[in-house]
């Protein structure tokens, strides 16, 4: 079934097809539902979910892939080499970067528990005592203990003593320089490349993970940094924009002995810097660099690579995670309701797009989009649909009724069932030809359904049962007679004639056989007999008979 078939299908069970065909299916189905007393509940919508791999953006090194050959006994160079094939190892001399740590603050605290120096924008250098300072917009500093504060002239560069300077609560090497910006201060951290990823290698990868990791790490993050140096009053973010960098409360013994045996090498190519992007989990293997920014140069070392030791991750694999199909509409500005969808997808499992066929027409969104607005942990994932309807409507006791249902994107579909008043309980695996099922079904009494895979089930569907019912007219002109199947003694049976509308000219109630007698003075016209049992049945009709 293709994928226009499919909708069709979709569209019809939800009552929204447009077509003529569609339109008298939907009229028959409605008028079918209001001679069963509306017993038809309406068809439940698309059920949506979607199961994935990995978590990040999955260019460059895995670092619980790294994690993962660091165990398995490979060393750094070795590890790096994997992620960014036909690179190579070299040296850097830049010793210092400039890290900012807050672009705009009304005030600054800066602190120290040793004598520090101020150096002030005129290159005049001054002695602060140990202690805290204050900063607002105008720049005034206390020069000695009891000393009224001071304006000095910007920007301010804060150099350590013998103890390492504080920025509010937490410790940084190296010095601090403020800066008017507005009406604001700025406070960026000038210190070592060295220094600066003590701070970075801990705040990116757990420091109990193998030395070798680490020091991968050490070396892709030093990378990182000196390709991404910004022009103007910073090199670098302190967070995610860039990396994230804790300063001296996250460093630790390890990562700082990965980064002091690493220290200066770095990832080249041509013997130029390389883009050494990194992130947590790669679900098995590495994008390729356009497979997720499709407009990004094709650097030949970003390239997928498997990562079969990425299984150490929990992220290696995740969901389902359900949408609701009028949830994921709005989302994503999807028109109408989510009926189905088409991906394009990388070689690497990346989704490079997916367009959504709502009910009122189709937006095409790009993996990377559809991460961000469904908070999703990778582009490495799959949609999939599950869908039931019944388009048979009411059942008769001892009938079969098809059901039609829609899955896309799943794998091993099996059928559950719920009898009234009872508990779902598997009721068979089912076969999948071209992303649809169509379970026949037997139920005794009014019976839920869905589908499900892998954990993840589609919305419930009922199936009403009605009793099988017969009626006959008496020969002798003032009785009928008639059978109900199952049997269901004391249910009220309704006798109704055919005037302008169906009027109950009699009543009874059925026998413990399951049959039923009722004394009526018989005219011309059609009767009916209407069975209303309960427990579980939905109104029971008898073919007309037609007395002349």
């Amino acid at each position: 079934m293709d994928v226009t078939k499919l909708a069709a299908t979709i569209f019809a069970a939800l009552g929204l097809a447009g077509s003529a065909a569609s339109g008298h299916a939907h009229q028959a189905a409605r008028a079918h539902a209001v001679s069963a007393h509306r017993v038809h509940r309406a068809q439940p919508l698309p059920a949506i979910f979607v199961v994935g791999h990995g978590w990040g953006h999955g260019i460059g090194m895995a670092q619980y892939g790294a994690y993962g050959y660091a165990l398995h006994g490979w060393a750094y160079d070795k590890i790096v080499g994997h992620y960014y094939p036909g690179t190579t190892l070299g040296d850097s001399d830049l010793r210092k970067v400039r890290v900012l740590l807050t672009p705009s603050s009304r005030r600054v605290v800066i602190s120290s528990r040793s004598p520090f120096v101020v150096r002030d924008g005129k290159g005049k250098k001054r002695k602060l005592p140990a202690g805290t300072q204050a900063l607002g917009p105008a720049l005034k500093l206390r020069l000695g203990l009891g000393k009224r504060l001071t304006a000095l002239p910007g920007p301010l560069v804060l150099s350590p003593g013998s103890g390492p300077l504080s920025f509010g609560s937490r410790g940084y090497r190296g010095a601090l320089r403020v800066k008017k910006v507005g009406s604001g201060l700025q406070v960026v951290n000038v210190v070592g490349v060295e220094q600066y990823l003590w701070g970075v290698v801990p705040s990116e990868m757990p420091d109990r993970w193998p030395a070798e990791a680490l020091a991968a790490q050490a070396v892709v993050a030093r990378t990182y940094a000196l390709a991404h140096l910004r022009k103007g009053d910073f090199d670098l973010y302190s967070d995610t924009r860039d990396q994230a960098y804790g300063g001296i409360a996250a460093e630790s013994p390890t990562a700082t002995d990965a980064v002091n045996e690493t220290a200066g090498r770095v990832v080249l190519y041509d013997d130029a810097l390389a883009q050494t992007y990194f992130f947590s989990s790669s679900g098995g293997k590495t994008a390729n660099v356009q497979d997720v920014w499709a407009k990004a140069k094709p650097f030949p070392y970003l390239v997928s690579v498997p990562d079969p030791y990425d299984t150490l991750s929990p992220y290696h694999d995740w969901g389902p995670i359900r949408f609701k199909a009028t949830v994921l509409a709005k989302r994503l500005h999807v028109p109408g309701i989510v009926a189905d969808f088409r991906a394009n997808v990388a070689a690497s499992g990346r989704v490079r797009t997916v367009t959504f066929v709502g009910t009122k027409g189709e937006r095409t969104v790009t993996g990377s989009a559809l991460r961000t607005a469904l908070g999703l942990r990778s582009t490495w994932f799959r949609f999939g649909l599950l869908n039931l309807t019944n388009p048979g409507g009411t059942v008769v006791y001892g009938s079969p009724a098809t059901l039609a249902g829609v899955a896309r994107g799943a794998r091993r579909i099996s059928l559950e069932a719920r009898a009234y008043g009872g508990r779902w309980k598997p009721a068979g695996r089912l076969t999948v030809r071209n992303g649809a099922v169509s379970p026949v079904v037997r139920p005794k009494v009014t019976t839920d359904y869905r589908l499900e895979s892998g954990g993840f089930r589609s919305g419930a569907l009922r199936v009403p049962v009605a009793p099988l019912v017969q009626l006959s007219a008496g020969a002798d002109g003032i009785s009928v007679t008639g059978l109900a199947r199952p049997v269901l003694p004391g249910a009220a049976v309704q006798v109704q004639r055919l005037g302008s509308g169906w009027a109950t000219v009699a009543q009874t109630t059925i026998a413990s056989d399951g049959s039923f007698t009722a004394q009526l003075a018989l005219s011309s016209g059609s009767y009916r007999a209407r069975v209303v049992a309960g427990r579980g049945f939905a109104v029971g009709l008898s073919k007309t008979v037609v007395v002349p």
